[in-house]
């Protein structure tokens, strides 16, 4: 199934900072119009016939930031090959295959990564040569690892990439956001950090502003993340949360982000994991619904990890430590304890921080 993209008459949105030539402890704020405008006033012609996008996974929330703290962990994610086709109508674009979960939808208007590419597609104005897309699904649905993100983020990025890379970082998040917004809800806890790499903390969403934390390159960030076998659709673990919160949690919760954020800056892992492990609004709601996890945590911290908490809604568990030997070792003790507790099989997978965000592995030129 195909599906066209028409250009918009708003207007473009005002230039933001690069995120070039970063200084140590100084985060860079994006900011960025809801409204997704044609960025360029004439269709670039696709510099490549074939490109291949790869968009890493990523914890939102981490603890106390509950949409507006999210980061990108490396060698876990979603691939999207897309390619111009004769066969496609022009200014259309077609989900030629999906590899992975069956449930997926080819249909665009329902796809993650489809929604993506034709925002991107309308941003750029393209009209004139149909798109077909290939997705290979690295990450499992419903696992708190930013599935839906990292198909919308890596999407976007080849689209940008097959036509010139004439978008910038704020543009291709803006179109990712459209697909979050339309699957999971409006929030960029995951799609900023899938697009840009490492800490991110979206500042404001009306407009959107998005600073960049730079973790120290000269210290070791190692996650922890185990994966029961249970599945906790992002929609539903919302709806389990609180409408209204005391002051006292208010004022805790934001003092527990404020010592993460300083602590990512610092490169402090006691710190950030000790800031990681103290949310009092979301995680209470949460963990109870995800069979075992309340135990989990407590093993993570006995075995010796900073922090633990909830990867986004769920399941996943994610604890931070400073060696993979050591990373080993508490998966290990995690994996078992949601066996013991929660009677679920889980997988355990030692990982980085990825500093680069979405990009291009491959492509084929015209």
């Amino acid at each position: 199934m195909a599906l066209c993209c028409f250009p918009s008459t708003l207007k473009p949105i005002t230039p933001a900072t690069p995120l070039t030539n970063l200084k140590p402890k100084r985060p860079d704020i994006l900011r960025c119009n809801f409204s997704l405008p044609t960025i360029t006033t004439t269709e670039p012609e696709p510099v490549f016939t074939s490109v291949r996008s790869f968009a890493p996974a990523t914890v939102a929330n981490l603890g106390p930031g509950y949409d507006f703290l999210g980061c990108a962990v490396d060698g876990l994610g979603d691939f999207v090959s897309l390619r111009v086709d004769p066969s496609v109508h022009p200014g259309e674009l077609s989900i030629s295959d999906i590899s992975g979960p069956k449930k997926l939808s080819k249909n665009p208007l329902y796809n993650c990564a489809g929604i993506a590419a034709i925002a991107t597609m309308k941003m750029l104005n393209i009209r004139s040569v149909g798109l077909s897309l290939s997705l290979e699904k690295g990450l499992p649905l419903g696992s708190g690892l930013g599935s839906s993100a990292a198909s919308a983020a890596a999407a976007a990025v080849a689209v940008n990439e097959l036509f010139g890379r004439k978008l910038e970082v704020k543009d291709l998040v803006l179109a990712g956001l459209e697909s979050e917004a339309k699957v999971s809800g409006y929030h960029a806890d995951n799609i900023a950090p899938a697009i840009m790499g490492g800490f991110v903390l979206i500042r404001s969403y009306d407009p959107l502003e998005l600073m960049s934390l730079q973790f120290p390159v000269e210290k070791d960030l190692i996650f922890v993340l185990v994966s029961p076998d249970f599945e906790a659709p992002t929609k539903k673990m919302r709806a389990a949360l609180p409408a209204e919160v005391g002051m006292s949690h208010h004022v805790w919760n934001c003092s527990q982000a404020g010592a993460f954020v300083a602590s990512v800056l610092q490169g402090d892992l006691v710190g950030l994991g000790k800031a990681l492990s103290s949310d009092k609004i979301v995680e209470p709601k949460r963990a109870p619904l995800i069979p075992g996890m309340e135990g989990v945590k407590k093993a993570a911290l006995e075995a010796g990890a900073f922090g633990c908490t909830i990867s986004g809604a769920g399941p996943t568990a994610v604890a931070v430590v400073d060696s993979e030997e050591r990373g080993v070792e508490i998966g290990g003790r995690m994996v078992e304890t949601f066996w013991k507790e929660g009677n679920l099989n889980a997988v355990a997978s030692v990982k980085r921080l990825d500093r680069v965000g979405a990009r291009l592995v491959g492509s084929v030129p015209r």
